[in-house]
């Protein structure tokens, strides 16, 4: 990683897209500890720091802390996240979107630009329920009249303009910087809360300990990251390869075609998005009920809410609660299932093989290739959905058994060290491709 980083800033053009994107995050970690005018940020970060939902912790790590700041960039990217998912699953369900999609780069650009207006969409709504419900916990500056009024719409207007600038840098750090941009948004913002969840992590188990103990659990937790960082790198480069063989053509007096290649499945083919499915599903109640303060109750409603909310399974003194983890362990596998068969299509690429005159090798072309690679699949998407639920479940297991809550997690790990693989690639391919121009133009 480190000689990718160093060969790549000896290039120009590939130096100013690193400098290009680090200033970009510089100013994106600025803006999110600017304040929002009207808003109570004492008060609203004395509740949220009293907050147990797990749910709360990793809004605040895909956030930055700029929500448990309560800054202009509060929002982030999640509304660009959702709509870029909705829109995903809408193309699949909407034979229109679909078109757009297959119609080369005008389709792919009318789709982003409708995403970006779903962004605004989800922003100014999200927005608009934050503020009824800080309107009520009484978070906001005391204000009456025309002055209440105008405070509500100054925090709705910031909170949606804040999103919209995250989207507008996003794309500029795609198009301008290195990467993606709005997964490099998102890996800086969880690694920005890392070292208060490990000074949390060296309160509770390392200070204050006996030496021998102290060492022990420092090890320990050392371990586990490292373990864990391990095997999300196994699970994000596993790759099961298809071979597939091209007939021969005879174009005039030549053959041409004939060449082998090969289909790349991915083990994780569906990536971070059945955690983040079945997160949102089980923790947006929870969250919805701890801003609107009904998540502390006796009643069999607040009984469910401690069901969904991860931060009380694995508790041994409340094991009734795990069955929320159950349920959760169901709902990735389930999500992995369906967005892999929604973003995958081996009929269409057994029938795009079929017309380009290539076969996989002992499979006949057509529907037996077509049934052969949804076998395939099925297995690489179980395979990949149980690491999935390994690096998702193991720090909940730790939270709930030694009841340390930090915000960084699986999901979280996933993210990062995704986005620090694909980047370098991307980075590499940039150094290969300009290799070989200097070395043509020589």
């Amino acid at each position: 990683m480190f000689k990718t980083l160093r060969d790549a800033l000896k290039i120009k053009d590939i130096r100013s897209r690193i400098i290009y994107t680090f200033l970009m995050l510089v100013i994106i970690r600025i803006g999110s500890q600017l304040p929002i005018p009207g808003v109570n940020t004492a008060v609203f970060s004395a509740w949220f720091a009293a907050q147990t939902a797990n749910g709360m912790g990793f809004f605040d790590a895909i956030t930055g802390g700029s929500f448990y700041n309560m800054s202009i960039f509060a929002l982030n990217v999640s509304p660009y996240i959702t709509s870029s998912i909705i829109m995903q699953l809408l193309t699949i369900a909407i034979p229109k979107l679909e078109e757009m999609q297959k119609d080369g780069e005008d389709g792919r650009k009318k789709i982003a630009s409708i995403t970006r207006y779903v962004t605004i969409g989800l922003a100014l709504i999200e927005s608009t329920a934050m503020t009824i419900g800080f309107s009520r916990g009484g978070y906001l500056v005391p204000a009456e009249g025309f002055n209440k009024a105008l405070t509500y719409i100054t925090i709705v207007i910031t909170l949606t303009a804040g999103s919209a600038i995250m989207m507008w840098m996003g794309e500029r750090i795609t198009e301008k910087g290195v990467g993606n941009g709005i997964s490099i948004i998102l890996a800086i913002n969880i690694i920005s809360r890392m070292p208060n969840d490990f000074a949390t992590l060296f309160d509770q188990f390392i200070a204050g300990k006996s030496i021998q103990i102290g060492i022990l659990a420092a090890v320990i937790i050392l371990a586990i990251v490292i373990g864990m960082v391990f095997f999300v790198v196994l699970l994000q480069d596993g790759v099961r390869k298809i071979p597939v063989q091209y007939s021969k053509k005879i174009q005039g007096r030549k053959q041409v075609g004939g060449q082998s290649t090969h289909i790349p499945l991915k083990v994780n083919t569906s990536g971070v998005i059945p955690v983040i499915f079945a997160q949102s599903l089980l923790q947006t109640p929870v969250i919805i009920a701890n801003l609107l303060g009904k998540g502390n109750g006796t009643g069999i409603g607040s009984k469910i809410l401690k069901v969904m909310n991860q931060s009380y399974w694995c508790n041994p003194k409340e094991p009734i609660y795990s069955i929320g983890l159950v349920i959760y362990i169901v709902l990735l596998i389930a999500f992995a299932y369906f967005y892999t068969s929604i973003t995958f299509n081996p009929l269409e690429i057994a029938n795009n093989m079929k017309k380009a005159g290539g076969f996989i090798p002992g499979i006949r072309p057509g529907k037996p290739t077509s049934d052969y690679l949804n076998k395939i699949l099925n297995y690489i998407v179980f395979i990949g959905a149980i690491g999935l639920t390994i690096v998702a479940v193991a720090p909940i297991i730790f939270n709930g058994v030694f009841n340390a809550n930090v915000s960084f997690a699986g999901t979280s790990i996933i993210i990062v060290v995704g986005v620090i693989i694909e980047t370098l690639k991307q980075i590499e391919s940039q150094m290969l491709v300009r290799y070989y121009k200097g070395f043509l133009n020589d």
